[in-house]
């Protein structure tokens, strides 16, 4: 049984609030996919802060109108599932790091707020590591930075009193 006019609305609506909040985009075709394989691929998305759905393709159209992922919607053909996100890199890295172990999964195309990517280009932006895990290596780095000056200050310190110590 068909959806009534309230509820697609409805849909358009909750789908349009996503795409306006989202950095990304990935469109994947998952025909032939098991059942159970696309709740494991939602639970994981769901841990990543991914809003994942498998949607029509007239409402998603409707949805991305009068976004920066207008042009998205050429792309839209077939049995798909979108993968919208605020991190730039969580969808396109959720959803390739599925179609890896998945062959069934297919990229079809992606987009960051304003530009089209190709399949080859959402496997790209997926090796980039995402905001936390590049925070973290700063955090690190900084950290690091900072311990060896401490380390050079204790070591003129515990000279100094040798030296005082001594005389």
């Amino acid at each position: 049984m068909g959806l009534n006019l309230q509820e697609k609305q409805a849909i358009v609506a909750e789908v349009n609030e996503q795409v306006t909040q989202a950095q990304a985009i990935v469109l994947a075709e998952y025909r032939g996919i098991a059942v159970s394989d696309i709740t494991k691929l939602r639970a994981t998305a769901r841990k990543s802060g991914v809003y994942f759905r498998v949607l029509k393709n007239t409402l998603a159209r409707r949805a991305v109108q009068g976004t920066p992922f207008e042009a998205l919607a050429e792309k839209m053909v077939g049995p798909l599932i979108y993968s919208i996100s605020a991190d730039p890199v969580a969808a396109a890295k959720i959803v390739h790091e599925f179609a890896k172990t998945n062959g069934k999964l297919v990229i079809k195309a992606g987009a960051m707020v304003g530009s089209l990517m190709s399949a080859e280009q959402v496997a790209v932006l997926a090796a980039i590591p995402s905001r936390d895990e590049l925070i973290a290596r700063l955090m690190a780095t900084m950290n690091a930075a900072t311990s060896t000056f401490v380390r050079g200050l204790a070591a003129i310190r515990d000279k100094k009193e040798a030296e005082t110590a001594a005389a």
